[in-house]
């Protein structure tokens, strides 16, 4: 990880200060909502209590039917068009289908949906009526009941027969219209308000499916409707800028009064967008979505409403209507003894949590965030700073050794950076250029060793072989010499020509540098030069094979030809020596990117993985040692090559066939400067 990200990350510690003051705010939004909801609360028991008190119309026992309100009259033709609005909140009958109440101002709409895929068909008039599919009508009013027998073989208009005898005010037919598919069967039929029923009984009994049944059997169930006597009484006992809303205990609205809204404030206090997003974001710790609490749904069946009908207040928060606005839900049982007879729900919209709260979190994070910003800015900075004067150390660390690690001398002439600086990383610099001086020192004397040596040696050289002749012709003139001395005497004088080719081998080496750094340079193509390299090597290589490989267009490079053809004579003396005889020779030549590629390649064994790194440098050979009498390998050829390579400002490279069947040298040349007149 860079310097810079670590002190960005340390500057991100800052964030502990806007994330313990969020985690306040929420505390304090958290409390505000906690009083709010215990204050409604308190209002809902104090309402729920009058509405008893009061004796308010509310619904009997655990069940009942219904009747939603209809803004248009329903066609009574057995179809189901008309009910559409009407739909999702229809009432299921045991499993069988569905039933769906609704009235206007003259008629009580009864439409019931039984799902049957087996029919036995059986008009009310039969005998056998009972015995075949059928439904059961129950009226009830004032406690007298009367029940109808609704069948029909065929689709079509049906009258209901009466089961039970006549009682006052109850029709004694009624007629519905019957319509059926191959999923079931559909009765639609009316009755008149002016009948004033209180409850209302349907049983479906599927012939198929009875076993043991009563097929004149109906649940009766009251009828439950929008009151609009206990919403006045609601409207005169709930608090202002609260809706109240009384359901039955399975969700099922009976009255309502009031309208969600917020106190009147002035435009400033309106929250924007930002700070809305803001609230719900971060703040608000749960809002739930506000559509199941429409104001026009005719049934609540949320989980609040469900704790209350078990005796349990509960309370909600919920996204508003208004933009940045929550609204507060509780609804608390509504009864006495210990039975519910509904649940009494109070909705009030407030702004003044999500304003206290944004203005608060917003203050804060603006000065936090403001903080951060600055110490962020601050921190960058110094780590850019920090690391740019570091990467200039390391710059010129790198640019002050060459390939072959040593120390490069132009750097070393001029001044290494930031020695001037009065901080650590001065001290750094300065500690720096004291250790490339003392290694540039003794790089240079252990470059200028080999032309002391061979100069020192020389003399003591002369002294010892001069010493062995005299000694040889002295101990030879007098016959003295014993015929066991002679091989000690010839491996002495061996011993002092190896060391005389060492020490002409290193004059050797100091002359060829001197004289690589002053080639001269020209305009040449190399095309041409390789190709006379090439020719001049196949009456050397004998029965071996020599393929060159050069490019169809002149190659032209600055350069100076006669270091590059000494460089392949170097190279191809080295290929030639562990190639076999029926072995191969490669030479090619391509242009690449401001410069030219010459590769030599030969068939023999690979190279050593050890000597990967040390081919190129000086008085390194991989041959086998010479035998007594034979001239010993310098290793100085690729040293040769290698410098010839960097006097090109190139590199030298040795890498082993990929099918492992040799070895292939590269020289890789970029030309050398032009000298300004």
């Amino acid at each position: 990880m860079t310097l810079r990200r670590k002190l960005l990350l340390v500057a991100l510690c800052t964030l502990a200060l806007p994330v313990g003051g969020w985690l306040y705010v929420r505390q304090m939004e958290m409390l505000l909502r906690e009083g709010q909801e215990q204050a409604l609360v308190a209002s809902a028991r104090a309402v729920a209590r009058s509405l008893v008190v009061t004796h308010a119309p509310l619904p009997q026992g655990d069940a009942g039917w219904y009747v939603q309100r209809t803004a248009n009259p329903i066609t009574v033709d057995g179809y189901g068009d008309d009910w559409a609005p009407l739909t999702p909140w229809s009432q299921p009958l045991e499993g069988h289908g569905k039933l769906l109440l609704a009235e206007d101002k003259d008629w009580l709409y009864v439409y019931i949906d039984v799902r049957s895929t087996h029919r036995t068909r059986a008009d009310a008039e039969d005998a056998n009526a009972l015995a075949a599919d059928h439904l059961i009508l129950g009226l009830d009013k004032g406690g007298q009941q009367r029940r109808y027998l609704l069948a029909s073989a065929a689709p079509g208009p049906v009258t209901a027969r009466p089961l039970d005898p006549a009682v006052e005010k109850f029709p004694d037919l009624l007629v519905a219209q019957w319509q059926e598919d191959g999923s079931g069967y559909r009765v639609e039929l009316r009755l008149p308000r002016s009948l004033g029923l209180e409850g209302l009984g349907v049983g479906v009994h599927d012939a198929s499916a009875a076993t043991g049944t009563d097929p004149q059997s109906v649940e009766m169930r009251p009828l439950l409707s929008y009151s609009a006597t206990l919403s006045k009484e609601l409207s005169q006992l709930a608090p202002d800028n609260v809706q109240a809303r009384v359901l039955a205990p399975q969700g099922w609205l009976l009255a309502r009064s009031g309208r969600l809204g917020t106190a009147t404030a002035a435009a400033s206090d309106q929250p924007g967008w930002f700070a809305s997003l803001i609230y719900r974001s971060l703040l608000a710790n749960r809002l739930e979505n506000a559509e199941p609490w429409t104001d026009d749904a005719p049934r609540l069946d949320v989980t609040e409403v469900k704790a209350a009908r078990d005796g349990n207040p509960a309370t909600l928060w919920r996204r508003g209507e208004a933009r940045g606005s929550v609204v507060l839900a509780a609804a608390v049982p509504v009864g006495q003894g210990g039975k519910v007879q509904g649940v009494l729900l109070l909705e009030q919209a407030s702004r003044a949590v999500p304003l206290l709260a944004n203005r608060a979190l917003l203050g804060l994070l603006m000065t936090s965030f403001g903080v951060l910003l600055v110490a962020g800015a601050i921190l960058l900075a110094f780590a850019t700073r920090l690391s740019f004067r570091l990467a200039r150390l390391r710059d010129a660390a790198e640019q002050a050794q060459v390939n072959d690690g040593r120390l490069d001398g132009q750097v070393m002439i001029g001044k290494f950076p930031m020695t001037d600086a009065e901080d650590e990383i001065g001290d750094l610099a300065r500690s720096f250029e004291s250790l490339l001086e003392v290694v540039g020192g003794y790089t240079d004397y252990l470059r200028t060793l080999a032309s002391k040596l061979s100069h020192e040696l020389n003399t003591p050289l002369a002294i010892v072989k001069s010493s062995l002749d005299n000694l040889e012709h002295s101990l030879l003139d007098r016959a003295a010499l014993p015929p066991d001395a002679a091989p000690y005497l010839a491996r002495a004088r061996d011993g002092v020509a190896r060391l005389g080719a060492l020490v002409r081998a290193m004059s050797e080496a100091s002359r060829m540098e001197r004289a690589i750094a002053a080639a001269e340079p020209e305009d040449v193509d190399l095309v041409e030069v390789v190709r006379g390299c090439a020719d001049a090597y196949r009456p050397l290589a004998g029965t071996r094979r020599l393929d060159c490989l050069l490019p169809k267009t002149p190659l032209h490079l600055h350069c100076a030809p006669e270091l590059i053809a000494q460089a392949l004579d170097k190279l191809f003396d080295n290929a030639l020596s562990f190639t076999p005889e029926t072995g191969w020779l490669r030479l090619s030549l391509r242009a690449i990117d401001h410069g030219a590629e010459i590769e030599l390649a030969n068939q023999g064994s690979p190279l050593p993985a050890a000597m990967h790194g040390r081919l190129f440098d000086s008085l390194v050979s991989l041959r086998d040692k010479a035998t007594p009498g034979d001239a010993p390998h310098l290793g100085l050829g690729l040293y040769v090559v290698r410098l010839v390579a960097e006097r090109h400002h190139g590199v030298a490279s040795a890498r082993n066939l990929d099918d492992a069947s040799g070895v292939a040298f590269t020289l890789r040349l970029h030309g050398m400067p032009r000298q300004r007149l």
